[in-house]
């Protein structure tokens, strides 16, 4: 199984949905524990990584795209 790959800032979808209804959740902290937040209601959770990537489902958006196609737009 590969292992899926994830970084600070990113949007991802966890196998639960948060009790808000929300399916997205940005990572904002990373270490042995991960913190999560609900994009919707903006709840934070930290997680123990390894109950984080057994959790997770897929990464819908990467923090890191915003920001290089923003750079590229303007050298353009």
């Amino acid at each position: 199984m590969e292992k899926k790959m994830f970084d600070l800032g990113d949007i991802v979808q966890m196998k639960k949905q948060h009790p808000c209804g929300a399916n997205e959740m940005e990572i904002i902290r990373m270490g042995m524990d991960i913190r999560i937040k609900c994009v919707k209601c903006k709840h934070s959770i930290l997680l123990p990584r390894a109950k984080f990537e057994k959790s997770l489902k897929k990464v819908l958006r990467s923090g890191s795209d915003s920001g290089e196609a923003g750079a590229e737009e303007s050298n353009a």
